[in-house]
């Protein structure tokens, strides 16, 4: 196990930012997990495990501690045990996930297409139950495997002990550091439909594919990215709104009481859309639309921070911004959205160091 000192952050990371780790381990094995785990027990460190830092602000100041980025990156596949016929992947949590969407498609298997393009590894997707145009990752996931911090063993989960639930899991709420996800085994169909449930990618497909011809899952996958890319949320070279971590901020949970207050204060009906099964009566509202309603517009400059030109959900790095210019900016955007609408926006990103 090779332990570095002061190993700067911010390459780690699609924002760009961040000083560096006191000490920094990258583990290619289950073995090296738990020996850089005892090492830092025994200096009494601070423990942060990276996946691929596509949701993460490190703090200009670093971490005081050890960074452990998990390296496991073996995909495999089998049919399952039982006569479902669906297709069962095993893949290991440092594994580039957009490869391995871009994998099970091509082997003609249904369940992630809609996520193509998102940045970041395999491991992190359960722990924010990634998302996006009507998929989550929570209806396909058939187990999580982790190591406990807490027992010191490798555990077993399955999907039903997740605690799914939007941009949530237990992993980031109630066991909040306490499991190290090692790998994700996704339960997918062969043969099957891709979702085109979400208005907007059904628009984006009308347009790329012959009308009276349901699109292949590659074809999903490739338009998918192609609308990433057209908001700024596809890592591509030399596109400066791609140094982000994303959407910054999480669409609200509301009630119907809250709805009426937004479109009071905006002077219009928010757009809105259901918030979930285990959210019965209540919606999302777009984040997106309440920022701009608070008077923040696409490509607005704060210095070396600023706010995506293509996606108003996106703060982006500039060149040079430091995570106190990032938090700065946020801080500016949530408090004109509460003092317009009274809603709190909750970001998404980790802060690390900060």
């Amino acid at each position: 196990m090779l332990v570095e000192e002061n190993k700067p952050l911010a390459p780690f990371t699609t924002f760009g930012i961040g000083g560096p780790a006191r000490w920094f381990v990258e583990a290619a094995s289950e073995n090296e997990i738990v020996e850089a785990i005892g090492w830092a027990r025994e200096r009494e460190a601070p423990l942060f495990v990276l996946g691929g830092g596509s949701n993460l602000l490190v703090a200009d100041r670093g971490f005081d501690g050890l960074v452990l980025k998990v390296g496991l990156k073996g995909v495999g596949a089998s049919f399952a045990r039982d006569a479902s016929g669906q297709v069962i992947y095993e893949a290991g949590a440092g594994a580039d996930w957009d490869a391995f969407v871009e994998r099970t498609v091509q082997d003609g298997c249904a369940g992630i297409e809609c996520l193509a393009g998102i940045p970041g590894t395999v491991g992190g997707t359960p722990v924010q139950n990634v998302g996006a145009y009507g998929q989550e990752v929570s209806s396909s996931i058939d187990r999580v495997l982790a190591y406990d911090l807490h027992t010191g063993k490798f555990v077993v989960f399955l999907a039903s002990g997740c605690g799914f639930a939007y941009r949530r899991s237990r992993f980031n709420s109630l066991d909040r550091g306490r499991f190290i996800v090692t790998r994700v085994d996704y339960r997918l169909t062969r043969g099957g439909a891709p979702t085109l449930g979400y208005p907007e990618l059904q628009r984006a497909i009308a347009t790329s594919v012959p009308a009276g011809r349901q699109p292949t899952l590659v074809e999903v996958a490739a338009v998918v990215r192609q609308v990433r890319q057209s908001k700024g949320m596809l890592l591509v070279e030399g596109d400066p709104d791609c140094r982000s971590a994303g959407s910054f901020f999480k669409n609200p949970v509301v009630g119907v009481g809250d709805v009426r207050r937004i479109a009071e204060a905006g002077g219009k009906e928010p757009p809105r859309f259901p918030a979930g099964d285990d959210l019965a009566g209540r919606v999302k509202v777009p984040a997106a639309w309440l920022i701009e309603n608070a008077g923040f517009s696409k490509g607005l400059a704060r210095g070396a921070a600023g706010i995506s030109s293509r996606h108003t959900l996106a703060l982006i790095n500039r060149g040079g911004a430091t995570a106190a210019d990032i938090l700065a900016l946020a801080g500016e955007i949530t408090g004109a959205v509460e003092a317009r609408f009274g809603i709190t926006l909750e970001m998404e990103p980790v802060m690390l160091g900060s």
